[in-house]
């Protein structure tokens, strides 16, 4: 559909009223009910500090027509395909009535027709096996994607052409973004929530649907451990305590001092717990940290890294162009107060 994201959410803040961003949810038959809400939940959650919404979310099918859901009752859309073809985003949730695409087979031609009506430069989104539905249609080619990790290698054997990775919770391609199943698709729109309007936006948002406001996407889908038992202590309380003392220094020693655990044995618990190393979550926490401090407030770079516990304004700049390819100064200049008030 193009390589740029085409009216951007982005441009869309330097108009004081700007139309909200258009969002068109493609429910097919046999869409799951959780999966089909996420969109409209997440995004319809979304808004300024005075309440404005900054989305627009439309529930629409590929004929206009009612389907089923896997639930046991019929989905009444809003709108046909003419949503697709006017949408800023288009968002694919699952579908467990098409058994055809996990053979390879072709998209229903209602489908492929609502789907080439898209307009290029609209971002794609997908949710867990809404990932078929975009490979079908040759939208996922040469690029990484995820979809549910239980599907991932008849996934790949029946698109060999789309570089999956099911140890993701979503990939962001730019322009084409893929999601894992279930929750995972909260994480992404959150996500998406948080690259269109900055980290205080998005959490605003988790708040309103009380849900955690961040996983990072290359946190592990799954992870194939047994949940430890009650009476075993955990690292929770260990996490919670560090959100609170980021700025300090907290070596690994200093995490399983306050668990009270070896090191080996805090090291295997997180991981268990989390799904990455504790370093890698406590690097994750702090550059989140960075980035709010960088959006609403006007510290300079370098008491920002000081409270993010990222040392120095250098060491700052190098960890937020490995995470997010941008500078704290340009992350501050698009994301920052004066950028939502246009100045």
């Amino acid at each position: 559909m193009g390589t740029t994201h085409g009216r951007t959410v982005r441009n869309e803040r330097e108009g004081a009223r700007a139309a909200p961003h258009r969002i068109a949810v493609l429910a097919l038959p046999g869409v799951p009910p959780f999966e089909l809400g996420i969109p409209s939940r997440v995004f319809g959650s979304a808004m300024e500090a005075d309440g404005r919404l900054l989305y627009e979310v439309t529930v629409c099918t590929a004929d206009g027509a009612p389907v089923p859901s896997d639930a046991g009752f019929t989905v009444q859309p809003a709108a046909g395909p003419e949503a697709l073809a006017r949408a800023d985003t288009v968002i694919v949730p699952p579908t467990h009535a098409m058994p055809e695409l996990g053979h390879g087979g072709p998209l229903p031609p209602e489908v492929a027709s609502a789907i080439a009506g898209i307009r290029p430069g609209t971002r794609l989104v997908s949710i867990c096996t809404g990932s078929y539905v975009l490979a079908a249609a040759g939208l996922l080619d040469g690029r990484p994607a995820t979809t549910h990790w239980n599907l991932a290698p008849e996934f790949r054997r029946v698109y060999p052409k789309v570089k999956v990775d099911e140890d993701v919770l979503f990939v962001d391609d730019g322009d084409v973004l893929t999601s894992a199943g279930v929750a995972a698709g909260v994480d992404l729109c959150l996500h998406m929530i948080r690259r269109d309007h900055g980290a205080a936006t998005a959490n605003r948002a988790a708040r309103i649907c009380v849900v955690p406001p961040w996983r990072d996407g290359g946190q592990a889908q799954f992870i194939d451990r047994p949940v430890p038992e009650p009476a075993l202590a955990g690292t929770t309380a260990t996490r919670a305590w560090a959100l609170e003392h980021l700025a300090e220094p907290l070596t690994l020693a200093r995490l399983a001092e306050h668990a009270r655990m070896s090191l080996r044995s805090f090291t295997r618990r997180f991981r268990d717990e989390v799904g990455t190393t504790p370093v890698q979550w406590l690097t994750a926490q702090r550059l989140e940290l960075a980035k709010q401090l960088l959006e609403t407030t006007d510290l300079p770079i370098d008491l920002v890294a000081h409270r993010a516990g990222l040392g120095s304004g250098n060491s700052l700049r190098a960890h937020m162009r490995t995470a997010f390819g941008v500078s704290p100064a340009a992350y501050r200049r698009t994301f920052g107060a004066g950028a939502a008030r246009g100045t």
